[in-house]
């Protein structure tokens, strides 16, 4: 028997052993023995606030935390004071230096604290737990598990403590990662064995990191974070990789020198690139890395153009000029202001119920053109009630409405011996036919015990009375079966406590073949049966006998019974109940605990006991969903597993399909509702072919998904895929967007994912693209802002080089210490300010982006170039008007130097233009925060017309603050000695704020003009393509009203993006 050392803890850990020791390991106790000493209720589980206490007093379940942030950045730092204190000019050496020590600080100390916020957003995509608390099972998260919570495990679960099985059923876990097994692990809760075993043999314990494999079990925690088996092993999982590439060599070993030289040039590629961050981060942060080191390459043209103009002067005022004129070039806050956007953006879908689990998928999510949803829980509430019953021998069985499905004394019963497709469906609620006793019901009736037999053992739900109130446990549909069968008092835990059934195997439920079985004895009795449930049609067709008369007994199952069966269905159907079937049959096969069942034959010549239908309500926020998708140009496709009618009822509640099918040919009609053995006998140029990819997939298998996401894909669509079962994994890798859920979703499809829905609703998914949308643009918006202001300095710079002096050197329009004042005051802040600037009113009404241009759209190069050039010519004009208009004209001697009479002119100019410059560049932060609105209408369906733009200015007080300090600071600049003369190079201003003024007035003129000129230009080109007087609805599906072509629908799917976003 091992023992290991717990960091941070005096005391020795025995291997095996719980947090605070028992009597002797849990695998050498029986379970009820562990229950009692650890303080577990194995019942309705830990309470909330013992579970709180006890997350207090053992710590959180995780492992210990790995090195931190190695601050590296502050060697760039050191290096740029070198650098700058080099042009041995000390005044503009130190100010340049301060200015870069400012900006990397404030940029190292945010991409620090967003770093922070991205690790703590991170955990909470992490694995999650089914524990049983208060009475509930509940997700959890895996660090908050503590000893003494019961939790339930299902395949495809990470096991999140380690547990002492209660119950395990045809239970398996992979665990590779802690023993080197490659098989998975059989195991057994009821054995027990030596104290001093291998972990490897402690088959009654469920360890840490494991992975369930098959089956379910439900145990209690004893060890958690560093006391559980894998937390020994911790310190080497931890273990930093080699960041080395390795050396090629031949079979016996060897390598030639070239191989070492090869493995050393590649290891300095990928550091160079790794400090460049080119081959790190999103691809969007790659991409802007690749732009600044282009942007790099011209600042060293620009700086040599400098040099060129004026003979390579080795005057030390030129050098600084060219220096800082390359620096004007490069965005020096760009990756920094990326990251913090998208780690408030991250933060922000928390709040919005999305969990980003890749940063990539930011960049993807406003790309996405097609949604792949399930239906239950997802499209709909997930909270399911059993409305109708239908057994073949007695007739249809009804529930009334009831105020709280997990009460099955709510709800009156009536029976009608009619089957459902000779039901009158009433206008009222389903299920509202008047109240008839259960006892009543109940008597001399054996085909409706044999029916709730199947019901009630086929289930692995729980549901109970407690002190507040009836409490469930277990998948919904299942819940709402055992509601039912409840309301017979043929509840799951009476049949197996007082009429002695208990459970010898199960068979649980399985995507490919869509049922569940298990096999019961009865003690009394001796006899064991087969209890079956599951999709009709599979149901059916395993079928060999069906009781459909009361007196008559089984009779052999024919192809009209069959057919009345599945015609009694789509009644149910059609009504948007999800319908499953129960069968049953005496086992009469081999016995005994070691007997290897074979599920084919248990599952096979089955009788027939009857139908169930299962209402789950859209929810409320799913039709609205549906719509904005449609707005937002984005198709949404329904993948289930229910029934044909059911799926189509649905999707034509929340929107999917048309409320008026007539409309459509027959064979775009076809197309858009199918079931999964459909589509699947289509091959992929089939598929081509159809006129429209299918709206709706039912009896949808995992392989259908990743058909579906490959047809996309071939159709040139950008899809976002839901999932939550292991089997979903496949299509969630396939998907551009795989997006779990966090409620019912199975640690392995989250693993698969990239982001994960914490309420599993449709409605947020719409929030992730939103989000997505909303990035991109203020990506956009201050990358253009960045880009366009290091335009508008460049030219102002080199053009200003024409400026000559009395010796022949260039005079320069800004000092070099203003240009690098302007980078630092109008970029890095205002910047962050358009990161966090909220959703613009009309970005879900606007086709999705495309990732092929990114963020470098046809508009934004050309607003770029407008804008830059546009403050460029302004602040050159102001310059002129200062030394020609209003002066003399002369420009002096050495007025780069310092200041003197004859130079004062050229200071006077010099002030103007920085001013000028400076406010352009914060005036155009608040243009950007809508590129086509203007800045005095950006609210459209506001009624303050002449005050609105000073709400919109407040709203985003980051940005607001920003702008204001970059106004506040000209002023001691301007004004206080010394730092105006011989720091700056400028002269404070009189009269000279009028021309600042009139330029203002012009720069916002001519910003708007070019805004309004764009408005009318992409309003034309939209009214080109969209129709007028038609609801929403007949615009999305009038594409496919006659059947048009596969091109052709496609062609009018892919219309031109510019042309339908928002004027």
């Amino acid at each position: 028997m091992g023992t290991e050392k717990v960091d941070g803890d005096d005391e020795t850990h025995v291997s095996g052993q719980a947090n605070k020791p028992l009597s002797a390991p849990p695998h050498s106790l029986t379970y009820e023995a562990v229950s009692t000493e650890i303080g577990a209720n194995t019942q309705d589980g830990l309470s909330t606030r013992e579970a709180k206490s006890r997350l207090e007093e053992y710590g959180r379940n995780q492992l210990d935390d790995g090195p931190g942030v190695q601050p590296l950045k502050i060697l760039v730092l050191i290096m740029a004071m070198a650098v700058s204190f080099g042009i041995q000019s000390y005044i503009e050496g130190g100010v340049i230096a301060a200015v870069i020590v400012l900006n990397i600080v404030v940029g190292f100390f945010q991409e620090f604290n967003a770093e922070k916020t991205m690790d703590s957003l991170r955990s909470l995509s992490s694995p999650t737990a089914a524990a049983v608390r208060d009475g509930k099972t509940e997700v959890v998260p895996t660090a908050e598990i503590v000893p003494g919570d019961m939790v339930e495990m299902k395949i495809g679960d990470t096991v999140p403590a380690d547990i002492r099985l209660l119950e395990a059923v045809n239970f398996e876990t992979d665990e590779a990662l802690l023993t080197g097994e490659s098989l998975p692990v059989q195991k057994d809760a009821e054995a027990t064995f030596r104290s001093d075993i291998g972990p490897g043999d402690r088959l009654n314990i469920a360890f840490s990191s494991s992975t369930v494999t098959k089956g379910r079990a439900r145990g209690i925690v004893f060890a958690t974070g560093m006391h559980t088996e894998i937390g020994s092993i911790a310190a080497a999982l931890r273990a930093t990789g080699k960041k080395t590439r390795p050396v090629k060599r031949k079979a016996d070993g060897s390598a030639k020198p070239h191989r070492y030289a090869q493995a050393w040039g590649l290891t300095a590629g990928d550091f160079i690139g790794h400090f460049l961050g080119v081959n790190v981060g999103t691809p969007l942060q790659r991409k802007l890395s690749k732009l600044a080191i282009l942007l790099f390459g011209i600042a060293v043209i620009c700086a040599i153009i400098v040099l060129g103009a004026n003979n390579f002067s080795n005057n030390t005022e030129v050098i600084i000029y060219a220096v800082a004129t390359g620096l004007s070039m490069i965005p020096a806050c760009l990756i920094v202001v990326l990251t913090i956007t998208m780690a408030a953006g991250t933060k922000r879908m928390v709040q919005r119920h999305v969990i980003v689990r890749r940063l990539d998928s930011l960049e993807a999510l406003g790309a996405v053109t097609n949604i792949c949803s399930d239906k239950t829980g997802t499209l709909t509430q997930g909270k399911m009630v059993a409305k109708r019953a239908w057994i073949p021998g007695k007739g249809t069985y009804s529930i009334g409405t009831s105020t709280d499905p997990l009460n099955p004394t709510m709800g009156d019963l009536s029976h009608d011996p009619s089957p459902p497709r000779e039901l009158r469906v009433k206008s009222e609620a389903i299920g509202n036919e008047g109240g008839t006793s259960y006892k009543e019901l109940m008597k001399d009736n054996l085909l409706l015990e044999e029916y709730l037999n199947v019901a009630s053992l086929a289930n692995l739900a729980h549901v109970h009375e407690s002190g507040d109130g009836w409490t469930a446990r277990g998948d919904p549909t299942e819940i709402a079966i055992q509601v039912f069968v409840s309301r017979f008092d043929r509840n799951r835990d009476r049949l197996t406590k007082e009429e002695s059934w208990f459970q010898v195997a199960e068979f649980p439920f399985d995507s490919e073949v869509k049922k569940m079985s298990v096999i019961f004895s009865q003690k009394s009795t001796g006899k064991q049966m087969v209890f079956t449930k599951g999709a009709v049609e599979r149901i059916v067709a395993s079928c060999s006998l069906v009781c459909w008369s009361d007196s008559s007994g089984p009779t052999e199952m024919t192809e009209e019974f069959r057919s009345r069966i599945l015609e009694n269905m789509e009644a149910l159907a059609a009504q948007g109940l999800r319908v499953l079937a129960f069968a049953s049959k005496e086992y009469t096969g081999p016995k005994g605990s070691h007997v290897e069942y074979e599920r084919d034959e248990i599952e096979n010549h089955l009788t027939f006991q009857g139908l169930i239908g299962l209402y789950d309500p859209p929810r409320v926020q799913s039709a609205g969903a549906v719509k904005k998708c449609h707005q937002a140009g984005i198709s949404v496709h329904m993948l289930t597993g229910d029934h044909a009618g059911t799926a189509r009822a649905i999707a034509t509640q929340v929107g999917i399909i048309p409320s008026n099918p007539n409309a459509l040919s027959e064979r775009v009609a076809d197309a858009m509702v199918m079931t999964a053995s459909q589509f699947d006998k289509l091959s992929d140029d089939d598929i081509d072919r159809l006129p429209v990819l299918p709206l709706v997939i039912a009896r949808c298998s995992p392989n259908t998904k990743v058909r579906m996401i490959e047809a996309l894909h071939r159709r040139k669509c950008f899809a976002a895929m839901t999932g939550d079962g292991v089997n979903d994994s496949p299509s969630l890798k396939r998907a551009d967007v795989g997006i779990a859920m966090g409620q019912a979703g199975s640690d392995v499809a989250k693993d698969a994912s990239d982001i994960v829905l914490t309420d599993d609703n449709f409605a947020s998914i719409l929030n992730a693209v939103e989000e997505g949308r909303r990035m991109f643009d203020n990506i956009q918006k201050f990358v253009l802002h960045l880009l366009s202001e290091n335009i508008a300095q460049a030219c102002t710079l080199l053009i200003g080089l024409a400026f000559k002096d009395k010796s022949g050197l260039s005079v320069f329009p800004l000092a070099p210490v203003e240009i690098l004042w302007v980078i630092m005051i109008t970029s890095g802040m205002p910047d962050m300010g358009l990161g966090v600037e909220v959703a613009a009113p009309d970005i879900m009404a606007r086709p999705p982006q495309s990732l092929k241009t990114g963020i470098f759209t046809v508009e934004v190069m050309v607003d770029m170039l407008v804008y830059g050039f546009w403050m460029a010519a302004l602040c050159l004009a102001s310059f002129s008007i200062i030394l020609f208009g209003f002066g003399d004209g002369e420009l002096g001697a050495n007025c780069n130097d310092s200041y003197s009479e004859e130079c004062d002119t050229v200071f006077r100019a010099r002030a103007t233009t920085f001013v000028c410059l400076t406010w352009f560049a914060l005036f155009l932060a608040w243009e950007m925060v809508n590129m086509r609105r203007s800045f005095f209408r950006m609210q459209p369906k506001s009624k303050k017309y002449f005050t609105q733009w000073m709400y919109d200015v407040w709203r985003n007080q980051f940005l607001f603050w920003a702008v204001i300090a970059g106004f506040v600071t000209i002023f001691p600049t301007l004004y206080i000695p010394v730092i105006n003369h011989v720091v700056f190079k400028h002269q404070g201003i009189t009269w000279e704020w009028a021309v600042v003024f009139v330029e203002a007035v012009l720069f916002f003129g001519g910003v708007e003009a070019w805004k309004w000129a764009k408005r009318i230009y992409f309003r034309g080109q939209a009214r080109k393509k969209v129709g007028k007087g038609k609801d929403l609805e007949s615009k999305l599906f009038e594409k496919y009203v006659g059947g048009l072509s596969s091109s052709a629908a496609l062609s009018e799917e892919k219309a031109d993006p510019a042309a339908e976003k928002t004027l």
